[in-house]
């Protein structure tokens, strides 16, 4: 908890330096590590989320005050940071939205786990978003509905979690069933699979900002995906892993749907598009090759990344999109 408390206080000194709000905002962090115990740790909890509320409120504003930036794809990797999600996301979410602003805030995710640690859980607790989020474990979304049923800034609305396993063929369904269509904000997938297959099939609803995982093995140029099976299941104990498609893969998809790549998160495997209507003078289009070039871990990418044909052919048994 307390490593947790230490982070808030390094990120708004690395992003707010200066804002004349900060130190009441590090005074009542450093309140609150003096008073955890068990006892009080819910009203803990709620109060560091209001503090993180606090702090992601200045820092839109400050993304807001800033100007023009002429290199977007980094500010945009610059702006990442975790506070549910897995890796940087929420930071690059926020920086997205506090300059193109919202319409309804509502969020779709596919493949959320515990709907916890996800892409949406920043927005649903901290932004009042309206979510709906999918995953094929049961107890993950039982876990799920528990936590946000006790979070004080959600349990008179919170997110709906659904535990389906979604396919090209049934996601249209399931989305709508729950009262989601048309326009919504933000589309996250992550199926650790087909999701080429299922962001293509996807028609009910038209997101401003799609984030999607990439297999960052097939380098920049190459796109290709695995073929469809509905039944996809990764191998875990099978490194590397063999999933999903590259990032040329699902630029050419983006652009048949009107959407265009603006950049990653810092590990590259997460990729940014934009709808063709949604921040164009602040978030020009990059290309697959501008984005390894700039992602630290991506930059030294060589065709030897993926393992040999005769080891693994399923990095081989793919289909040329």
């Amino acid at each position: 908890m307390k490593q947790y408390l230490k982070r808030i206080i390094r990120r708004g000194m690395s992003k707010l330096v200066g804002t004349e709000d900060l130190s009441q905002l590090l005074d009542r962090v450093k309140q609150l590590t003096e008073t955890f115990d068990a006892v009080n740790s819910r009203m803990v909890l709620n109060e560091i989320a209001s503090t993180s509320q606090g702090v992601q409120q200045l820092l839109s504003h400050r993304h807001r005050e800033l100007p023009l930036a002429k290199d977007s794809l980094g500010r945009l990797l610059e702006s990442g940071f975790r506070c549910f999600s897995q890796n940087d996301e929420d930071g690059v979410l926020l920086h997205i939205f506090s300059l193109v602003g919202t319409t309804n805030k509502k969020v779709v995710e596919i493949c959320a786990g515990d709907c916890v640690e996800c892409n949406s859980a920043n927005l649903i607790i901290n932004h009042g978003w309206m979510g709906l989020l999918f995953d094929g474990d049961e107890q993950k979304i039982a876990l799920g509905k528990r936590f946000y049923a006790r979070c004080r800034d959600t349990f008179f609305y919170p997110p709906t979690l659904v535990h389906a396993w979604v396919t090209a063929e049934n996601v249209n369904d399931l989305v709508s069933s729950h009262g989601f269509a048309g326009d919504i904000d933000l589309l996250s997938l992550d199926l650790d699979g087909m999701d080429f297959w299922v962001w293509k099939a996807l028609t009910c609803i038209c997101p401003r900002v799609v984030v999607l995982e990439v297999n960052t093995r097939w380098g920049p140029h190459a796109s290709v995906t695995l073929p469809y099976r509905p039944d996809f299941r990764l191998d875990c104990n099978r490194h590397p892993w063999c999933h999903g498609a590259s990032l040329a893969a699902y630029v050419k998809l983006g652009r048949e749907r009107g959407y265009r790549l603006v950049g990653t998160h810092r590990l590259g495997f997460n990729a940014v598009f934009l709808r063709s209507d949604t921040g164009i003078d602040l978030f020009p289009e990059v290309t697959p090759v501008e984005c390894y070039q700039r992602v630290a871990v991506l930059r030294d990418w060589k065709p030897e990344w993926l393992p040999p044909r005769a080891e693994r052919p399923e990095w081989y048994e793919v289909v040329e999109v």
